[in-house]
């Protein structure tokens, strides 16, 4: 499997410069707002909305990618400053008894003063210094060793968290710049759609005969897609309100009982291949770059969430669609 971070990396060049490229398409001269040339036909639209689709649905998928990672990142700062408490209560114990031990055997001259023993912050500096360690016993001398490994344990502990912080916040930054680009995207669609509503049309489909041909967990997942048709496209939503792409693929095959990633990166890792001859009801159909994926029905069509400003919809698996399909997925 190819190095998650250095994929990472080479989407997000990738996506940057997508963003570029389809913000030049439609920005007007001198205004900077998105306006479509009188000159232009229906399909010179059709064509700049694919392809600013294609490269929303990639940014989309690159925010819930910094989100997942935002979430991860943060639950592991919880739990290491959760041990951090816990092994900070251990530490003070072990300070209190190894002081009590420094005290007892050092009650002549200045190092042996309780005062210095108490406030002593390791007292194993204190014995380092003393000539007579000799007179501890073997389960003083266990204590002593135990409030070391205690003190060095605390000091990693504090060490981590601190990183697996500064991890999260810059995850939770990428989010918020994935998400304005997002909002930019959705802007620049909408100001298009607005003069050429018409071109934006597509061809609904008939789910309810198609969704037949599934069994098992994969009737199970398409019957909850299904049941989702009608509910917005939201970006970077799981439902139960509205879904994204992968939002709704990944809340259809939970309802199947099957864990799938968050991200369409992650869903087109979950399972077998699969061509376009070989689909079966139920298949993670892959599109354009991996920046879109929906559920194969069977009988050329499929249900998915498609962009910004549209509904879950069932469509045929043809023109557009059948263009950008990349490959399937079996989980």
């Amino acid at each position: 499997m190819a190095n998650n971070g250095g994929r990472r990396t080479a989407r997000r060049v990738a996506t940057g410069l997508g963003v570029v490229a389809a913000g030049s398409l439609i920005a007007s001269a001198g205004t900077g707002v998105a306006s479509a040339d009188p000159e232009q036909s229906r399909e010179d639209v059709q064509q700049k909305l694919d392809e600013l689709n294609e490269e929303a649905g990639k940014v989309v998928d690159e925010y819930n990618e910094a989100n997942e990672d935002y979430k991860a990142a943060k639950a592991k700062a919880d739990e290491l400053d959760e041990q951090v408490g816990e092994e900070k209560e251990r530490y003070e114990e072990l300070k209190k008894e190894a002081s009590e031990i420094a005290s007892a055997v050092y009650q002549g001259g200045d190092l042996g003063s309780n005062s210095y023993a108490l406030t002593v912050e390791d007292p194993g500096d204190l014995m380092d210094q003393a000539a007579d360690v000799g007179k501890l016993s073997e389960n003083q001398k266990a204590k002593l060793d135990e409030f070391s490994d205690s003190n060095e344990r605390l000091f990693k502990l504090k060490d981590e968290a601190d990183s697996a912080l500064e991890e999260a916040k810059d995850e939770k930054d990428e989010a918020e710049e994935k998400k304005e680009e997002v909002e930019k995207k959705i802007s620049e669609q909408e100001d298009l759609l607005a003069e050429f509503p018409e071109a934006d049309a597509a061809p609904e489909g008939d789910g309810s005969t198609a969704a037949n041909n599934g069994s098992g967990n994969a009737r199970a997942a398409l019957d909850f897609a299904l049941a989702q048709v009608g509910k917005p496209y939201v970006y970077g939503a799981a439902g139960p309100d509205g879904f994204d792409c992968s939002g709704l693929v990944m809340r259809s095959w939970g309802a199947a009982g099957v864990s799938l990633p968050r991200t369409t990166y992650g869903q087109a890792e979950a399972g077998s291949r699969v061509g376009r001859d070989a689909l079966q009801p139920g298949d993670i159909l892959m599109f354009s770059g991996l920046g879109h994926d929906g559920l194969y029905l069977g009988n050329g069509q499929m249900v998915h969430a498609p962009r910004t400003g549209k509904n879950v919809e069932v469509v045929p698996l043809a023109g557009y669609w059948d263009g950008q399909f990349m490959y399937g997925v079996r989980v």
